[in-house]
């Protein structure tokens, strides 16, 4: 569902931010940028990783750097920014990126794809395997730095995370120092893991991107994400010197990135 207020016309050219409203009543912060290319259909909504916002520096980087190729819509997961809600960590943010692709379609555009960060990108690949067929569902997904599993503790950046998420005092530092309230409950029942999902896209294009020096996630996931895959319908970029996520994302794969998901 989307608020009355955000129902206007893409032609109008205008950077807009609404309030978009999920199916089970969370409010959401999103933010609608046109393109800056003379002609294209396409609208990108891009989702950030964990502790991330739609108006954080390394997302609004990335784009700004979209915009040469596509229209953008940028949204702050439940929890995180202006949003409402919890973080569950990758469950029902699905319905929050649902949210933020119907409203692209309201908008006008018929060709709407997506791409996440971190959480982000595990988000992106479950929604395009869920939302098949509906209002709300991607043209083509990218995922970048996503993980293949659930529950992954092997690097020390993932412990912290996992710290954070399941102490009350983690959960505290997360509220208090990092902007993030994170949803104190376990997961019941366990959402579809991004590996299981992979199955499940094609054939929407899907493209997995990932750094050789990733801290959090190492190779063995994507390379999992894509051994998932039906054999020729996802490609794996594995980026030289990358780190994680938006934060570690240059301009030349940002710009290789538009074009990939702005191509017919």
């Amino acid at each position: 569902m989307v608020d009355v207020s955000s129902l206007t016309s893409v032609h109008d050219h205008e950077v807009r931010r609404v309030m978009l409203r999920t199916d089970d009543g969370v409010r959401i912060e999103a933010v609608y940028e046109p393109s800056a290319a003379s002609v294209t259909d396409t609208a990108v909504v891009l989702a950030h990783g964990f502790t991330g916002s739609a108006d954080r520096p390394a997302l609004r980087r990335a784009a700004l750097a979209l915009r040469a190729h596509a229209h953008v819509v940028t949204f702050s997961f439940r929890g995180h920014g202006g949003s409402g809600g919890r973080s569950t960590v990758g469950d029902r943010e699905v319905l929050d990126l649902a949210a933020a692709v119907r409203w692209a379609r309201g908008l006008g555009h018929t060709r709407v794809a997506t791409a996440g960060f971190s959480m982000g990108g595990s988000v992106v690949l479950r929604h395009a395997a869920l939302e098949r067929g509906t209002g709300a569902h991607t043209d083509a997904v990218a995922a970048v730095s996503a993980p293949a599993r659930w529950y992954y503790r092997g690097t020390p950046s993932m412990r912290r995370v996992h710290w954070l998420i399941t102490s009350p005092v983690g959960r505290l530092v997360g509220r208090y120092g990092l902007g993030t309230r994170i949803a104190a409950e376990d997961w019941d029942p366990v959402p579809l893991s991004p590996v299981e999902a992979v199955p499940l896209i094609a054939p929407t294009p899907l493209l997995v991107v990932h750094g050789d020096r990733d801290p959090y996630f190492p190779l063995d996931h994507p390379r999992s994400l894509i051994a998932a895959a039906p054999e020729g319908a996802a490609e794996l970029w594995l980026e030289h010197g990358m780190g994680h996520a938006e934060n570690a994302a240059g301009p030349e794969l940002l710009d290789r990135l538009g074009r990939w998901l702005a191509r017919p």
